[in-house]
């Protein structure tokens, strides 16, 4: 039970991280539309060319959101496996195992008692 509330505080904590990510972007995009809106009024380029500008930066952003999430979920289990807490594929398997130890018991019983 303890591993699963570590696991779930984790997720919580990961998913804030990736919600504060996805706000950053949002944010970044918003201005850099705006920007490029105003160059547009101010003749500096031309629409076609802000929209290509806008997307490319976006994009970049995008892949460099993605690598942080990566790397910061990385750190995430090396903390936690240097801290000593188990993985959820390796509380299930002990759950598994619990669970044929347990009908392996029952096994035992019945046939003592017959």
């Amino acid at each position: 039970m303890n591993g699963d509330k570590v696991n779930t505080e984790n997720n919580d904590w990961i998913r804030q991280l990736v919600l504060m990510g996805i706000g950053t972007t949002s944010m970044a995009a918003e201005k850099l539309k705006e920007a490029s809106e105003e160059w547009v009024k101010e003749g500096k380029i031309n629409p076609d060319q802000a929209q290509g500008f806008v997307d490319e930066l976006l994009g970049q952003i995008k892949v460099g959101q993605n690598s942080f999430e990566i790397n910061i979920e990385r750190e995430i289990r090396n903390i936690l496996r240097d801290l000593g807490v188990p993985r959820q594929s390796e509380i299930d398997e002990l759950r598994g195992r619990i669970d044929r130890l347990e009908h392996q018991v029952r096994d035992l019983e019945n046939k003592s008692w017959n």
